[in-house]
């Protein structure tokens, strides 16, 4: 059983920064790809930002130079560094394993960037 719990969102100006936090509450986080995925309204979910279990990360164009993702294994935690942030960025951010696993999909966090 894994759970996932996100974490930091809020509202911010245009330009600033915010941090995400993802818990994972289960065994095995150590060894899992952790990615960081977003929806906003009417768009599908997306892949934000990965991170494999021995720390090489990938970026989505969209973010790349902006975002920085991180994990902490014993904290069992992943974080998402979000700066330059523009009103595009606007969404509900999720955590999940890479690829993701339906079931593991938490409440996610909302995250509003004001121009």
């Amino acid at each position: 059983q894994v759970q996932l719990v996100e974490s930091g969102g809020g509202l911010v100006q245009a330009g600033g920064s915010l941090r995400l936090s993802c818990v994972v509450a289960g065994s095995g986080f150590g060894i899992k790809g952790m990615g960081w995925y977003r929806q906003a309204p009417e768009k599908q979910r997306e892949l934000v930002a990965l991170i494999h279990s021995g720390g090489t990360t990938n970026y989505a164009d969209f973010v790349k130079g902006r975002f920085t993702i991180s994990r902490d294994n014993d904290k069992n935690t992943v974080y998402l560094q979000m700066n330059s942030l523009k009103p595009e960025d606007t969404a509900v951010y999720y955590c999940n394993l890479v690829p993701s696993v339906s079931r593991y999909w938490g409440q996610g966090t909302q995250v509003t960037v004001s121009s």
